[in-house]
């Protein structure tokens, strides 16, 4: 697919990080971005950049999202491509013992479900929706395509971290049900790929202190960096762009298989 003004987006998460990099390299193709995120200012800020459009987009509300898609559909028209970025993490053991006290504690299931919300519920709600909508318009390319969906899971999808149980499933899951939507989406000419970053340039990580850097540096075999968000954006348009790229889950992270902490 040849990405152009005629190529409208919509980038979860798009006002920083991994998702602020993707926008920013599709819009610099000359299409129009809505960014759908939480952060008002830097939302604002990114699409004020990008010439595009925010929408305050809670991933875990239907009328949050069903809002988003219709003033970033009234603003730039139905997009043909779709990136989630949105997601969040925790790091609580499924159940513990206090060193001091002794006292047994387990995983909140409310904490647990509301990664699932966010990362796997919410990837799959802004897909659905996005899916119906790209059915809508007339296929762009020779082999009947109508748009592009790329995901963001995790490398802990597969190698999850102690106290990483709730990410590793919502991750999980996003990568499982990856090749079914192809599947599903397969007569409509829609593709869906998943991104499986390992430890990048992300606001989260880069306020941790330079030893801890140095050390996450230290992990990864070769190149024995982080990854910059420049790289994740450039396989998501990758994916994007090449039409034989479908139902997909390439991991993007320097080597690394993640110790268990």
């Amino acid at each position: 697919m040849e990405i152009s003004s005629n190529t409208p987006a919509i980038v979860t998460g798009g006002a920083s990080g991994l998702g602020a990099a993707t926008a920013r390299a599709i819009a610099a193709k000359g299409a129009k971005v809505a960014i759908f995120d939480m952060n008002e200012e830097k939302g604002n800020a990114m699409a004020e950049e990008l010439g595009g459009t925010f929408c305050k987009v809670n991933v875990t509300s239907e009328e949050d999202v069903d809002a988003g898609f219709a003033k970033a559909r009234e603003a730039h028209g139905q997009e043909r491509i779709l990136v989630n970025c949105a997601g969040i993490g925790n790091a609580i053991k499924t159940a513990s013992r206090d060193k001091q006290t002794g006292e047994i504690k387990h995983f909140p299931i409310s904490a647990f479900q509301f990664v699932v919300e966010v990362n796997l519920i919410g990837t799959f709600r802004c897909i659905a929706k996005s899916a119906a909508g790209m059915m809508s318009l007339d296929p762009i390319t020779e082999d009947g395509g109508r748009g592009a969906i790329v995901n963001t899971a995790s490398v802990a999808a597969e190698d999850g971290q102690i106290g990483q149980a709730a990410y590793s499933a919502s991750k999980g899951g996003v990568v499982g049900m990856t090749l079914p939507i192809a599947r599903d989406l397969m007569n409509e000419g829609i593709r869906v790929n998943t991104i499986l970053p390992g430890i990048f340039q992300t606001p989260l990580l880069m306020g941790l202190p330079e030893k801890a850097i140095d050390a996450l540096n230290a992990s990864v075999p070769f190149p024995k960096r982080l990854g910059n968000p420049e790289e994740y954006a450039k396989l998501a348009m990758c994916m994007l762009e090449n039409d034989y790229f479908n139902g997909e889950d390439v991991r993007l992270d320097g080597a690394i298989r993640m110790a268990p902490r």
